[in-house]
């Protein structure tokens, strides 16, 4: 098993049997909700998509997996998404198979989809890995692997010795308390018991969006989760890594002093 950072994306590469492109959050209709607010720019959606058709070209998947939050408004479907999902759909349908892990954001998603290409809203199972969009609790068949998530769009803030900020979208790599996540069921806490046995307890790997518009302090996500995966994190085992797998080192030499204290 092995994990390849595509920091174009940003998007994962999962090797295993099979070769898997994972890209998180789209959030195709956005500009339209940036409209309503005020702020009016062009759609991006033709550029988000020639990006990630050229992570597939360099990386030649067997499929590609979207981990939720393919649109973006909610719970309505606007005009844009209308216009937009198809031909972008359809796009990376020619080119290669892919499934989508509705996110919060999905409301109405499955009519743009074809048969076997919308997996299941608590999490699927690829391969060996794990794969949630991260807004619900997970399926028990995801305890005591790696799960891949997205959902939580972290960024990292890095300062130099001025105070002159580098903000980039990054990845969160952190260990998971299974008897919280689990909680609801026991048969997920068995089977995580079973797999540490065998290497290791339940972890989640958390993705950057893909829609540069989206992101949240990654120290944040620890100190204020909002999702049944972020407040199961295990503080302590928080790491950070850029999009194209630069270790940055643990969360916690991140966080201001008086919140690590």
């Amino acid at each position: 098993m092995k994990i390849q950072f595509v920091s174009e994306g940003p998007a994962l590469l999962v090797r295993n049997k099979e070769r898997i492109l994972v890209a998180a959050d789209l959030h195709i209709g956005i500009e339209a909700d940036l409209a309503a607010h005020g702020w009016h720019v062009a759609s991006r959606t033709n550029d988000r998509l020639l990006r990630l058709l050229s992570c597939v070209e360099s990386e030649s998947p067997d499929r590609v997996v979207l981990l939720g939050d393919v649109k973006h408004n909610l719970p309505r479907t606007t005009r844009q998404e209308y216009f937009e999902l198809p031909g972008f759909l359809s796009a990376i349908r020619k080119t290669v198979p892919f499934h989508v892990v509705p996110g919060n954001h999905d409301t109405g998603i499955a009519r743009f989809l074809q048969e076997g290409e919308l997996l299941a809203k608590n999490g699927a199972v690829l391969d060996g890995f794990g794969y949630l969009h991260g807004h619900t609790l997970p399926s028990p068949d995801l305890a005591g692997r790696l799960i891949i998530t997205g959902h939580h769009h972290p960024l990292v803030s890095i300062y130099d010795d001025v105070g002159c900020a580098l903000k980039t979208p990054a990845y969160l790599l952190a260990g998971l308390n299974d008897s919280l996540l689990f909680r609801e069921t026991g048969k997920g806490l068995k089977q995580g018991q079973k797999q540490r046995r065998k290497g290791g307890g339940t972890r989640a790997l958390f993705m950057p969006a893909f829609n540069e518009c989206a992101g949240f302090d990654i120290v944040s996500i620890i100190q204020h989760p909002f999702s049944p995966i972020s407040r199961s994190i295990i503080a302590g085992s928080a790491e950070v890594l850029l999009s194209d797998g630069t270790y940055i080192g643990p969360v916690s030499s991140m966080e201001e002093p008086d919140a690590a204290a």
